[in-house]
């Protein structure tokens, strides 16, 4: 099969299937074309490695990971176009499931590991350890996945949503699209780099805005415990852009419901605490003392 022919998803690619309704892939189980190669492999090992550590960075600096198979399949697309040989959609399937993998290992080495850290127990762990701990976790996901993969894929055809693996079938047949996406995302990344450099190494403007730092409301920081704080790098608007607005909003109501209802809250409450034991405390000192 011609891997530049413009491919087209069947009608009922993301419906539910009718009474007897089959579903036949772009790619029939007959059709032999290239899928694991080399390419595939050395292409996805260094999306993987690129990608894990911008997960990271996002993950330990926003406490919110994200998912890379998007902007992976878009790059792999993108790359493909540059090569002699056009790299069939299989292989880009290949390249974004290999790479894509990036954000999982790194979600559950980022939110888990640092707690080792916080609980002081940092010393008795080696590199070798944390290292087969992050492996394990990531073997046993992809065992558990396994059993659930014809269910999902095959037996819930069209009753689930699944946004993020629609919008990656999409790049991946419609490669062209894909081409021309990658050159977007280059220019999206060289642009953010640009923003994010103005800000560390010129300190054009702060990267974090905070309500703590104006002095008239010192009394809703100091006593309330009121603060509005605000990341303006890069990466949060990129991230926002990726989740998307529904899922950005969802956040931002609990940063407010946090940060302006609970963090006061909680603060009034152990200032009440501290004041009714100092006051009970003195009062039993004195009885104390007059026993005496």
């Amino acid at each position: 099969m011609d891997s530049g022919k413009s491919m087209n998803l069947p009608e009922n690619a993301f419906r539910e299937l009718k009474q007897g309704e089959k579903y036949i892939p772009i790619i029939p189980s007959e059709v032999s074309i290239a899928e694991s190669t080399i390419r595939s492999f050395v292409i996805g090992f260094i999306m993987n490695v690129i990608f894990s550590m911008s997960a990271a960075y996002i993950a330990l600096k926003l406490g919110q990971g994200i998912e890379t198979a998007i902007p992976i399949a878009i790059l792999a697309v993108g790359v493909s176009a540059t090569l002699k040989r056009k790299s069939t959609i299989l292989e880009n399937v290949n390249v974004m499931a290999f790479g894509a993998m990036s954000g999982i290992i790194v979600g559950g080495a980022v939110f888990t590991l640092p707690a080792l850290f916080i609980l002081g127990i940092d010393n008795l762990t080696s590199l070798f350890q944390l290292f087969f701990v992050a492996f394990l976790g990531a073997a046993l996901g992809v065992l558990f996945l396994i059993p659930f993969r014809r269910y999902f894929v095959e037996d819930m055809h069209g009753k689930l949503p699944f946004p993020e693996a629609t919008a990656t079938t999409e790049i991946l047949v419609t490669g062209e699209k894909g081409g021309e996406q990658a050159k977007v995302l280059g220019l999206a990344m060289l642009l953010g780099g640009i923003y994010d450099f103005l800000i560390i190494s010129f300190h054009l403007w702060r990267e974090n805005f905070t309500t703590a730092l104006v002095a008239p409301l010192d009394t809703l920081t100091n006593k309330v415990k009121l603060v509005f704080s605000m990341n303006t790098s890069a990466a949060i608007a990129g991230l926002g852009y990726i989740i998307g607005v529904r899922y950005a909003a969802i956040i931002f109501a609990g940063s407010m419901l946090s940060w302006f209802v609970f963090v006061p809250l909680f603060a009034h409450l152990q200032s009440a605490g501290g004041a009714a034991a100092s006051f009970f405390g003195h009062r039993g000192n004195n009885s104390i003392t007059n026993r005496r």
